[in-house]
């Protein structure tokens, strides 16, 4: 035999037990149980996360959840407020099945959610950061959630039931206990499912200290549709979040003036001149050193008209864009903390946020309509082996709680209303639905819109508003995907709109919804 031939042949004898046991040690990291990291920001934009828009900032954190797994491009919720998300979130339930409609209700913490589930399959639990359903967490074997809606600076948390008020900004702190839960507080032999959600980007986007001079130079483009009229959109036009009209100088622009000069809305302005209250002299500092030139300069110039309304955009996406690259600050802070610790092997990671929001466009900021930008979601998942690349299938965020369950190999209950999105995460081509059902309840507070129900399908909406008003909106989104053409009831749109009355009564007897569309 050939000398090399033999030690090559000996040299791979040598080997094979090695490579063996490094099969061996991959199959049964393989098999180790999947923890979940689920994140979630509130009232983020798809359009401000790079992975789906780059004209108005690079987010290279939440990107990289994208980049190494899968972007949902056709991401939704079933109901664009605050609350009511959260409780589709955790029961998998649509508004009407779990309780909670509006942010008026409490949220009933004996029902049955996926926390619970996973708990009875071994996981251990933990909710940290805005919880915002009123009623306190069940289902956690640990939770620290912001009071209310929480404070940016110097935030008031509940940390299972004991209430203490801890110094910095929150979205640095929330990620803080985030991290000190998954190294010292959590059983290290067990799964986890960690629910990580910031108060961030809400209303009134007020950025971390140093970041307050970001973006300072940046001039962002104004949205077409910026100047709305409404034509045709009797609820459209009868709304208050106008950013012309709505947003508050002092509340949510911070022109609280030494002298006292400026007044807005009588609450409003109180609750933006006692913002400063809650802040250390250090923070009240740089705060006052990087808003005060802008008071006096707002105060010079006396801006009216459209001036006036463009200015007040310029500010707001100035702040919250800020507040955002914080946000992707510190989830780059977990990602690099699973990475040390060797969990990114089994850890399904989530970004999302609990609904779409307005950078101006319609004019508008806030959520809760069913148009695009506040009915859609960003929504981000890394699966270790799992699929990388686009998502185009249409889910929704009563979706998550069956694929949580699902992953942790749990029992999917059958009153459960989502479906499991673990297929096309895996990459499997399944058969999956080709509409969903939205139903918004909340009026007149907090923006009078009105409350309305509604089917979407790859390229139509039909929309019904109700309650104080009886109308119903119509939009082909191929060919008017910034929804200003409200075709219904034109010649030519009969035999659509019937199909899509017809789809929009299916899907509302099919989740029991009480309330039934009418011709």
């Amino acid at each position: 035999m050939n000398k090399n031939l033999s030690l090559s042949l000996t040299g791979a004898a040598l080997l094979a037990p090695v490579a063996q046991t490094m099969a061996q040690t991959k199959q049964v990291q393989q098999k180790k149980p999947m923890n979940i990291v689920y994140i979630m920001s509130d009232d983020h934009s798809y359009q401000t996360i790079s992975a789906y828009d780059k004209r108005f900032i690079e987010t290279p954190n939440i990107d990289w959840i994208a980049n190494n797994g899968v972007r949902f491009t056709n991401s939704y919720v079933a109901n664009s407020l605050s609350g009511p998300s959260r409780a589709c979130m955790l029961t998998g339930k649509h508004s009407h099945a779990n309780g909670f409609t509006d942010n008026t209700k409490t949220f009933d913490g004996s029902q049955q959610t996926y926390p619970k589930l996973l708990q009875k399959a071994g996981y251990q639990t933990a909710m940290i950061g805005k919880w915002h359903l009123t009623s306190e967490p069940t289902g956690f074997n640990y939770w620290d959630i912001l009071i209310g809606q929480g404070d940016y600076y110097n935030p008031d948390f509940k940390c299972n039931g004991k209430n203490l008020r801890r110094p910095g900004y929150v979205t640095n702190i929330i990620t803080d206990v985030a991290l000190d839960w998954l190294e010292n507080k959590r059983d290290k032999e067990k799964p986890f499912c960690l629910l990580l959600h910031h108060k961030a980007p809400h209303r009134v986007w007020n950025p971390d200290t140093c970041d307050l001079d970001l973006y300072a130079d940046r001039t962002y483009p104004l949205p077409a549709t910026f100047y709305d009229n409404y034509e045709g959109r009797q609820a459209a036009a009868k709304q208050k979040m106008s950013i012309i009209k709505d947003m508050d100088l002092v509340y949510d622009l911070k022109m609280a003036d030494r002298e006292n000069e400026i007044h807005s809305n009588k609450w409003l302005e109180k609750w933006g001149r006692e913002a400063r209250n809650r802040m250390s002299p250090s923070q009240r500092e740089q705060w006052d050193k990087h808003y005060d030139p802008i008071i006096k300069k707002f105060k010079e110039d006396k801006l009216t008209g459209n001036a006036l309304a463009e200015w007040k955009y310029q500010n707001y996406m100035h702040d919250y864009l800020r507040v955002i690259h914080s946000v992707d600050r510190n989830v780059g802070r977990v990602i690099d903390y699973l990475r040390e610790h060797n969990l990114l092997d089994n850890t399904l990671i989530v970004y999302t946020s609990d609904q779409g929001f307005y950078m101006g466009e319609h004019g508008w900021f806030d959520k809760r309509f069913m148009y695009e930008e506040s009915f859609r979601t960003p929504l981000l998942m890394y699966l270790p082996g799992g699929k990388h690349g686009d998502v185009n299938e249409m889910v929704q965020n009563i979706d998550y709680a069956p694929t949580f369950l699902q992953l942790a190999g749990a029992k999917v209950p059958s009153d459960i209303q989502g479906v499991s999105m673990l297929p096309l995460l895996k990459g499997k081509r399944v058969p999956w639905r080709k509409s969903l059902y939205y139903h918004y309840y909340e009026f007149p507070d907090e923006h009078n819109v009105c409350r309305h129900y509604g089917v979407k399908t790859n390229r139509y909406v039909l929309i019904h508003f109700y309650d104080d008003i009886d109308s119903w909106e119509l939009y082909d989104l191929k060919k008017d995907p910034s929804q200003l053409n409200n075709m219904y009831g034109k010649p030519g749109t009969e035999a659509i709109t019937r199909n899509l009355k017809k789809e929009l009564l299916r899907l509302q007897m099919q989740y029991n919804d009480p309330i039934r569309a009418k011709n």
